[in-house]
This record gives C-alpha cells, sequence and structure tokens, in this order.
C-alpha cells in the first residue's frame, strides 16, 4: 500500500465503502482526522496469569483449559447461571455467566479459551464473573476471522485484528493473529449503531500502517522544553499503547496539539486586521466627553478608569512604531452586574464622536434596546437632543431601530443616520439589514456577546467608510472564567470590571423549597412587606406557558422534559397573585410573545412606579435597571443555570437600597440542581460562580458550541484545569502569527489547525 499523509482522503486508504460508513457516522473524512478520533477508554486486560497470586480487584487475562461446564437454575427465578472452571496450568479459576446458558455449549471441557476479567475471591477460590472471552484454536492453528467465537467485545476486536491471508487476493482467507491480539491494553472508540468499535480500530490500524512520518508542528527546542513526544509517536501510542505510560505520554503531547490548534486559529482571526486602518480617535479637549464627565454625579471607580483607558489607547495608538494609522480595536469587556459596564461605552462613543465618527449598538432584544435607549437619553440630556429646543451646542443624537419601530419613525433614523446627524443608533438585529447605512461608522458596541456570532458583527464593521474598519467592543454581564475568555472569545483582548459603584448594596439571597410551606407562605409575606414599603418586586418564570399556540406547547414539553413536573408559567403565575392575596397591588405581566408596543409601555411603567410587581421571564434578564425594584422571587430556579440566575438577581438592588432575591425551587435536598442553588445563594462574585456553571455544564459543551454545535473533537483540553498550558499556546501563537499570518511557512502547524479542528469546523469558527 503506498505512503500516505494526514490530509490524504480516507478513501485512498479504506476504499469508498469504509470511508463513506466514516464520513456518515463519526464526520471524519481525512487520515489526520480519522487519527483524530482517538479512543475513550481502553480495555485493560491486566497481566496474563503467571506465577504470582492475582490480588483481588486487579485486571487478570488467562489462557486456560476448560476443565468443567455447567449451567445451574437459579432457586426462585427463571434466570440459569453457567459455571465454567478453567485451569491455566498455575491456577484453577471459576467462571460465571448468569442468564447465558448458550456458552457452555460453546465451550465445553477441554476448550482452550482467553479471559479477561477483574479478580473476585470467594472461600479462597478465585473468580471471574462475566468476563471478556474469546474461544481460541489450538497451539500453531489459525482460525478464519468469521468463525471467531467470543463476546461481543473480543469477538469484534479479534475480527478488525484479522488479516488477509495470500496477500488480499480473490481467495484470500482473513485469519485472526493471536499473538497481537494478547495485548495488555487495547482501545475502544466511541462507536454507532452502524459502526463498531472494534471497526474503528480496525481502519486505524491500516491508516498507522501506510502512514508517512508526521512533521511535528513543534521544533525540538520547544518540545523538549516542555518535556512531550514527538507528534508522530504521540499518534502512534494513543491507538496503539503498550501500557497507561503510553497512554498517558500520548495523552500529554495531544492535550497541547489540541490548546495549540485552538490558539493558533483564534491568533489568525485576531491578527486578520492587521494592517487595516481603524478610526483614529484621540482626546478632543473640550469635547462631549470632558462635557459629560463633568457633569457627572458620581466617582469613576478606579476599574472604570482602568478600562477606559485600555480602551481609548487602543483607539488613538498606532498598529506600531513607524506607522501613522491605529489599528482596529476588537475587546471584550465583561464585568459584574452593576459595574458600570453602559458608563464606560457611553464615554468609549463620546470619545469617538468627538472625533467626527458616528457609533452603532447592537442589542439582542427590543426590550433591551429601548433601555439603553432611554439610559443614555437620560444620561446625556441636551448633549443628545442635537437640533431641538433642550438641545446644548455640539450635541449629537441618539436614535433607535427595531424591528417593530413604525415605518415613519424608521425612516426618520434612517435618513438622520445616512446624513450623519445621529451619534450613536441603537438597535435589535435589524441593524445586520442591508439598507441601514452610515455616513461615518466608526465604533460598533455589541451588547451580551454570546448572542451574536463573528459573522453579525462583522457586518456592521463592513459598514465604515473609506476602507477603515470601525473599532470594535463587545460586552457582557456574565462573567467569564479567564480560560474560556482565553478560547471563545480568543480573538478578543479582555478587560474586566469587577469593582462595583460606591454605594451598591450587596444582594441576599435565599433558597426557598417549595415543599416546605412555611417558607413559601415567608416568601411572598416578604414581597408584600416590600411593597407595602413603597418598593417594587421582581417575579420570574421559567416559561411563558401553553396558550395552545405551538410555541406555547413546545415551552411546555421543553420545560416538562427538564425534569419532573412542568415548570410553573408565567401566565398561571399572573393569574395566581393577581387572584390572591398580593392582588390588592398593581400587578402587570411581561413576555417575549407580547406586543412590541405592550412591551415598551410594561416596561416603561415599571420604571415610572406604576407597577408594584411583574411577573415576567427572562426577557428582563440582562440591562434592565429599575432602581425602585428591590425584590426577586425566581420561580422553578432549578430549571436556570449559575450565570443566568446570577445575571437575572442583578436586577434588583440597582438604587442604594439593599437586594434580596429568592429561589424558589422544588429540587429534592441532596441534588445536583439544589448544590448549584445553594452555591448562587452563598456567593455575589460572579466570578466564583462562573467556575461552578464550568464545572457543571462541563467545557465539552463549551468546545462543542465552539464547532458548530457537535460533540466537542478536543478531548484532551480542560479548560477547568488547563489554564497554564491554554497561556503557554496563546502566547506561542501569537509569536508564530504575528510573522505568519497564513502559517504559510509553518505548514505542520496549518496541518495541525486542520487535523485537530477539521475544515467544517475551521469554517464555523470564523463565524463564532
Amino acid at each position: 500500500m503506498a505512503v500516505v499523509a494526514l490530509s490524504e482522503s480516507l478513501d485512498v486508504v479504506l476504499g469508498a465503502k469504509a470511508a463513506d460508513l466514516l464520513a456518515e457516522q463519526i464526520d471524519v473524512q481525512t487520515v489526520g482526522e480519522l487519527l483524530r478520533y482517538v479512543p475513550d477508554r481502553y480495555v485493560k486486560q491486566g497481566d496474563l496469569s503467571g506465577e504470582r497470586k492475582p490480588q483481588a480487584g486487579e485486571r487478570l487475562t488467562v489462557v486456560a483449559r476448560v476443565e468443567d461446564s455447567k449451567t445451574i437454575p437459579i432457586r426462585n427465578s427463571r434466570r440459569k447461571m453457567t459455571k465454567i472452571v478453567v485451569f491455566d496450568g498455575n491456577y484453577r479459576i471459576s467462571v460465571t455467566f448468569f442468564n447465558s446458558p448458550w456458552i457452555a455449549s460453546k465451550l465445553p471441557k477441554g476448550s482452550r479459551v482467553m479471559m479477561a476479567g477483574q479478580v473476585k475471591y470467594f472461600n479462597n477460590e478465585l473468580q471471574l464473573t462475566h468476563p471478556n472471552w474469546l474461544k481460541l484454536p489450538e497451539d500453531g492453528t489459525s482460525i478464519e476471522a468469521d468463525d471467531a467465537v467470543g463476546s461481543a467485545l473480543m469477538q469484534g476486536i479479534a475480527k478488525a485484528l484479522a488479516t488477509d491471508a495470500g496477500g488480499g487476493g480473490e481467495n484470500s482467507d482473513r485469519t485472526i493473529d493471536f499473538s497481537e491480539f494478547v495485548r495488555d491494553v487495547i482501545p475502544v472508540y466511541r462507536a454507532t449503531a452502524k459502526l463498531q468499535a472494534w471497526t474503528i480500530w480496525q481502519c486505524v490500524r491500516a491508516v498507522l500502517g501506510s502512514l508517512e512520518p508526521i512533521e511535528d508542528p513543534l521544533p525540538d527546542n520547544e518540545r523538549e522544553a516542555r518535556g512531550l513526544i514527538g507528534a508522530d509517536e504521540a499518534i502512534r501510542k494513543i491507538h496503539v499503547p503498550e501500557g497507561q505510560y503510553d497512554i498517558d505520554q500520548a495523552s500529554a503531547r495531544l492535550k497541547f496539539d489540541e490548546a495549540l490548534a485552538l490558539q493558533l486559529a483564534l491568533a489568525q482571526r485576531r491578527h486578520v486586521d492587521r494592517g487595516a486602518e481603524g478610526p483614529s480617535c484621540p482626546h478632543v479637549a473640550g469635547g462631549l466627553e470632558d462635557r459629560f464627565l463633568q457633569r457627572l454625579p458620581f466617582t469613576l471607580t478606579d476599574g472604570q478608569h482602568e478600562v477606559i483607558d485600555e480602551i481609548t489607547a487602543d483607539m488613538s495608538r498606532p498598529e506600531s512604531e513607524g506607522l501613522t494609522k491605529v489599528a482596529p480595536m476588537s475587546r471584550l469587556l465583561q464585568g459584574e452586574v452593576g459595574s458600570g459596564k453602559t458608563l464606560v461605552a457611553l464615554l468609549s462613543m463620546l470619545r469617538v464622536i468627538d472625533n467626527g465618527y458616528q457609533c452603532a449598538l447592537l442589542a439582542p432584544t427590543e426590550v433591551l434596546a429601548a433601555q439603553h435607549f432611554r439610559t443614555l437619553e437620560n444620561m446625556l440630556g441636551g448633549l443628545a437632543k442635537e437640533g431641538e429646543l433642550e438641545g446644548e451646542e455640539g450635541a449629537t443624537r441618539i436614535a433607535l431601530i427595531t424591528g417593530s419601530l413604525k415605518t415613519a419613525a424608521k425612516r426618520t433614523a434612517l435618513l438622520e443616520t445616512v446624513t450623519g446627524q445621529v451619534g450613536i443608533l441603537i438597535g435589535t438585529h435589524a441593524l445586520l439589514q442591508e439598507h441601514v447605512d452610515f455616513f461615518n461608522l466608526g465604533f460598533v458596541v455589541v451588547d451580551e456577546q454570546h448572542r451574536f456570532g463573528v459573522e453579525q458583527r462583522d457586518t456592521l464593521r463592513s459598514r465604515g467608510r473609506d476602507g477603515v474598519v470601525p473599532h470594535l467592543l463587545v460586552m457582557t454581564a456574565t462573567p467569564i472564567p479567564r480560560t474560556v475568555a482565553m478560547t471563545v472569545f480568543g480573538d478578543l483582548e479582555t478587560s474586566t470590571l469587577k469593582e462595583l459603584p460606591r454605594g451598591r448594596q450587596p444582594i441576599t439571597t435565599s433558597v426557598v423549597p417549595k415543599g416546605n410551606q412555611k417558607w413559601v407562605q415567608r416568601a411572598w409575606e416578604r414581597v408584600d412587606e416590600e411593597v407595602q414599603a413603597g418598593r417594587q418586586v421582581y417575579v420570574v418564570c421559567a416559561r411563558i406557558g401553553d396558550d395552545g399556540t405551538a410555541a406555547g406547547q413546545k415551552s411546555a414539553q421543553k420545560s416538562s422534559e427538564a425534569g419532573g413536573e412542568p415548570a410553573i408559567a408565567a401566565v398561571d403565575m399572573f393569574n395566581t397573585l393577581t387572584t390572591g392575596p398580593l392582588g390588592k397591588h398593581r400587578i402587570e405581566l411581561l413576555h417575549g410573545r407580547l406586543h412590541a408596543d405592550d412591551k415598551a409601555q410594561v416596561m416603561a411603567d415599571f420604571t415610572a412606579g406604576n407597577i408594584d410587581i411583574l411577573v415576567s421571564t427572562t426577557v428582563i434578564e440582562v440591562g434592565v435597571d429599575v432602581p425602585n425594584a428591590t425584590t426577586m422571587v425566581i420561580v422553578d430556579a432549578e430549571r436556570f443555570g449559575v450565570s443566568q440566575l446570577h445575571q437575572l438577581r442583578g436586577r434588583v438592588g440597582r438604587g442604594g437600597l439593599p437586594g434580596l432575591c429568592l429561589l424558589m425551587s422544588g429540587a429534592a435536598d441532596m441534588s445536583p440542581a439544589m448544590e448549584r442553588l445553594r452555591a448562587v445563594a452563598a456567593s455575589n462574585d460572579g466570578f466564583e460562580l462562573s467556575l461552578v456553571d464550568l464545572a457543571q455544564r462541563r467545557e465539552g459543551d463549551l468546545l462543542g458550541s465552539l464547532q458548530s454545535g457537535e460533540t466537542s473533537s478536543l478531548r484532551f483540553l480542560s479548560l477547568l484545569t488547563d489554564g497554564d498550558l491554554i497561556d503557554d499556546t496563546r502566547a506561542l501563537a501569537d509569536e508564530v502569527v504575528s510573522e505568519d499570518l497564513t502559517l504559510v511557512d509553518h505548514k505542520p502547524m496549518a496541518a495541525l489547525v486542520d487535523s485537530v479542528l477539521g475544515p467544517v469546523r475551521l469554517a464555523f469558527l470564523d463565524k463564532t
């Protein structure tokens, strides 16, 4: 067979039939992709029986003769037990199979057999229970693959190890090489109904047999400094290990390769704008930025000052020494709920407007977009009313565009934007439509980054004038572990706000078990007390309610599938509260299926204090700012993730009064869901909770979503424990990519990226 490379199509090596099956079942098309489909686990057969008596719990592989074989009925049961006694020349071993009487007929007295299982002792008698087994031919004889008899696992592996005797001709026999089969460690792959684990191993071994030596992406000095084995050695050992040491060595190298491949791809995306021109935005003395800062009734936190300095430096600093143009900024701003990210973004936008450019603020929902519009208008006052009676000299304008905006208002906003009157255009996905044009766009702010992809934010960035690429700031109020920020958001520089504004009160959080009626009653009494004291309350539910529509039924089904009884719907909770003891208060309902005008009116009324209790879904999760709201009851809190709960409770306690969050839950006392709720109740530190969230969700989910929503192909890298490795590979990737963006001079690294991530996943990575 010809020697093949990692980039070779599998049909060249395995034939079209096998290649098509692998592509269909496990989505691998090339030699490299198959070899990165590493074993899911290993069957460790243990030492072949010898003179040393094995210990209880050891894995033992024995080649022996059957001395006795019988099937015995189990008392008071229709089941039967097959007992076989085998002798390997040193020890007699009692082997038990339950409800498998056919095995006795396959292993009569005198049969030669291989068995592998865990050692147990009873009355000092060495025992194996339900071991893997394979009937062996007599010494010196061979057996055709199709005649192999044994347990499903060993029979399949034996067939996978069969070779074609006679050179593969028409009359060749497929015989089993038992010397190869008797291995200490046998890999087991994730299989499907149509593709068995041993078939995958058979294909892998065929590929390894014809694979040319893999050129190592790491120079020898880099590899040796990290104590890693070579790439070629690692690939071969992970599939055909001689023992645990081989597995450990190979795993360490493949983990490094996964981290490096991901960081190389992210570094390429980070550097893709290198050489592009961004808007130069130095400080303008006496401009909108200065005038707004002078009017602030409070002092910025040290953290806000630090982040603003990072952003404004990016927007005014030449790309490198000797160049006059500014590189486009790409920065992630993450911060605790209420840490002042909106103010930081506004000051940055005013800096851009002072330099003659426009800004776009992209929000995921109409509620949040409208909230931003009201907040910025209120904060700027006359500085945002250019051309109006209340407008001040040198003022700008703010406009809002959403999908439900009336035609006349939308037309006016679009016209004022394209003519340059609007300095800040706020909107939802409607901003991404082709007919939204800017006079001179210089800055794009994306709120709640995780709800938008690279492709969507780049749609806005492509609307700069004369080839200028607008600066980009993406914000999230969901605290992100550092390792996640370096991977999922690895194309962005990161700024972090942890410090809360002075005077911000902590939020007290308590878990209220739904099974304890006294606690539940007390929770609603607390709601009543807060309203009686003149304050406002959120009641958050996990779903809207089944209103007979397809969407409603789907919501109910999904909620029910989350575990046990369906979650209480917002519509039902609204009806319960309005007809119960709290019905004396002003109660309203807010959810995503309301008309946009109705949603806006409800939020305006709640903000104005005309509503006491707002029953809502998670539509209020981000950005909603009502200073008089001090209490939140989250019903069926176990239906929410850690970060989402932290995000939701951040809506209360924003006006200087202490906040209270009550997590009402029917989760079992010792369940993981209850542990999650107790973690939220115990800490107000979103960054600490983000690690709890990551530990429960596992990084496979996160990396899977990074790669087209499938099961992650990154099998070794852990975002929980491999922070140092991610740091190391990020630095190495930056060093390489800064000198060689397309990796044309680092072909083994380019091959590594393609092999680990795959071309389809790389395409998706570019759109994440």
